[in-house]
């Protein structure tokens, strides 16, 4: 019986081995198996955001899809999907389903192993130009779409909680035994949004690399564009780029494996490094350039360009000298410094690349309430994508960093960076957090930052671990499939292989991380050390929970687990 906001929309089962696809599914890639006998249900819960068909801002509510595997096969748990990017998707279409590719194969194999799965479009759909960008979060008239800010940054994810609940409890005739959150980036957000704001909805919470401080790390995601167009003009190129990531690793250590194990303790200096210099450079310190090789040395402008990217974005376009400060001390904002960059070792060639990432600029025209400063997919009626971005220098964008913070009501507190976790503590709840430590998307140090944040409003960091705790993965990229790591191999200068990194396997039985959460909650083991295997086995590390971290022991092979401790 759907309350008077919620509209059924399709119930249809699939039998084990048959294709899981709807009228309109597309024929590629090839629609995934059903692992076993399942029932799939589409929900939607309005009330939305009415307007002209077809426009962004317009929704008709929030699509929830749950797939619930027969009472035989049902291990009594819910396990919730967070979402990516700007989310959206085809929940509410009944004819697709709501993920496509690797999410619905990610998913259906959750359900294979028994879990009741749910996940949601989080307010928009993913037929229209809203789906893929932030053009649903600015009204038609160029205002801020208030509703569907609500939707997207907390609304959704309370009802995908209650809905998926009811739903259980009906079709199986009792409730579940225990429900998870599992999200990544967006995802990992919504988790903690959840923890802050609906404690009571999940037993337990699974939150990777959490794109919580939401303004303040998106609007920073521009800031290696400012500094490359306002200093040299022009962006520096891919091959230099991997270059100077490369030589960072080497001479902090990450030849042995590859990546490095800490790269936040690294503090080269380009400027101070002849070989990375091009012949003839003179750089800081009386350094001269000895590199002759035009396609990957450094100019000092370039040099610098790069210490400033890895420092993190500033009102001015200023650093310190990397020796004194590496820009990864939390907390920030902290005088000029108002957040942080990319860590050395990391690559750089997503956020400095030929062009913004795509969410930093739609954030940008969100903040500044003008859509010409957005990439091409944003439209809007009043104006649209012109990558006025690109016109910003240190102060606008500085600017627009404010404006992101100063509409915080407005964005319905998308950044979810409040440290009150008492509710969650209160509860009973338990919150496993991680991130990767060569994510080149998500600034780890974020993580960081809101972990010393709670640790400050719950009065130590060992009362916050008792409910909460952040797990650093060194190599790994921003990639929720863990298929891709984020380091530059210094032996190679070329992106480190995914084989040699030590990842987590969610898609295998193994699913390290989800297994230690659910053995947090319903057997009380809380977990301080993860043993992680690379894709090919031939490399073990453990992830140890912060402030503990991986440390050698000194003697073993760096490639096998037991020659390190969390320490």
């Amino acid at each position: 019986m759907p309350d008077r906001n919620t509209t059924v929309l399709l119930v249809k089962p699939f039998r084990a081995g048959e294709p899981v696809a709807l009228s309109n599914t597309p024929a590629v890639p090839p629609a995934p198996t059903a692992p076993t006998d399942v029932c799939l249900v589409k929900l939607l819960v309005g009330p939305g955001h009415p307007g002209t068909p077809g426009a962004p801002s317009t929704s008709p509510g929030i699509g929830i899809e749950v797939w619930l595997p027969t009472s035989a096969n049902w291990n009594r748990i819910i396990r919730s999907y967070g979402s990516g990017g700007w989310a959206g998707g085809f929940q509410a279409d009944p004819t697709r389903t709501g993920g496509t590719g690797a999410g619905n194969v990610f998913h259906l194999a959750a359900v294979g192993r028994g879990y009741a799965v749910s996940t949601s479009d989080h307010g928009h759909d993913g037929s229209n130009a809203g789906g893929g960008n932030g053009s649903f979060a600015m009204r038609e008239d160029g205002g801020i779409n208030t509703v569907l800010w609500r939707d997207f940054a907390e609304r959704s994810m309370h009802e995908l909680a209650v809905k998926t609940k009811a739903l259980v409890k009906f079709f199986y005739g009792r409730p579940q035994r225990y429900a998870y959150w599992d999200g990544f980036s967006t995802g990992g957000r919504q988790g903690y949004k959840i923890a802050q704001r609906y404690p009571g909805d999940y037993d337990g919470i699974l939150a990777g690399a959490p794109a919580f401080n939401w303004t303040r790390f998106i609007t920073a995601e521009m800031y290696p564009q400012t500094v490359m167009l306002r200093d040299l003009g022009a962006n520096i190129p891919e091959p230099k780029l991997n270059a100077v990531s490369a030589s960072a690793g080497g001479a902090c250590g990450a030849a042995a494996l590859g990546f490095l194990l800490d790269p936040l303790q690294c503090r080269y200096d380009p400027t101070r490094d002849a070989a990375a210099l091009c012949a003839g450079v003179t750089g800081n310190g009386g350094v001269v350039g000895i590199n002759t090789d035009p396609g990957i040395c450094l100019t000092l402008a370039e040099a610098k360009a790069i210490n400033k990217i890895w420092y993190g974005q500033t009102t001015t376009g200023t650093y310190p000298d990397p020796r004194v400060d590496n820009g990864t001390r939390p907390p920030l904002p902290r005088g000029d410094h108002l957040w942080y960059g990319l860590p050395r070792d990391t690559s750089l060639t997503v956020l400095a690349g030929p062009t913004a990432f795509p969410i930093a600029a739609d954030m940008v025209a969100l903040e500044l309430q003008d859509p010409s400063y957005a990439e091409p997919r944003f439209t809007n009626a009043t104006g649209n994508r012109m990558d006025r971005w690109r016109t910003l220098d240190y102060a606008g964008l500085a600017r627009a960093y404010r404006q992101g913070l100063a509409l915080k009501s407005s964005f319905s507190d998308i950044n979810t960076d409040d440290p009150d976790l008492s509710g969650a503590r209160d509860r009973g709840v338990k919150v496993l957090s991680y991130h990767g430590l060569a994510d080149d998307f998500i600034f780890v140090q974020g993580s960081i930052d809101y972990f010393t944040r709670a640790a400050a409003a719950i009065v130590g960091t060992r009362r916050l671990q008792d409910f909460n705790r952040l797990f650093l993965i060194p190599g790994l990229a921003h990639d929720s499939t863990f298929s891709r790591a984020g380091s530059i191999d210094p032996t190679t200068g070329l992106p480190t292989s995914v084989d040699k990194v030590p990842l987590p396997q969610p898609s295998t039985g193994r699913d390290e991380l989800f297994t230690a959460l659910r053995g947090w909650v319903e057997h009380g083991r809380a977990p301080n050390r993860i043993d992680l295997a690379s894709a090919n086995g031939s490399v073990t590390l453990p992830i140890c929970s912060y402030p503990q971290k991986a440390t050698y022991r000194g003697s073993g092979p760096p490639t096998a687990a037991t020659s390190y401790t969390c320490g």
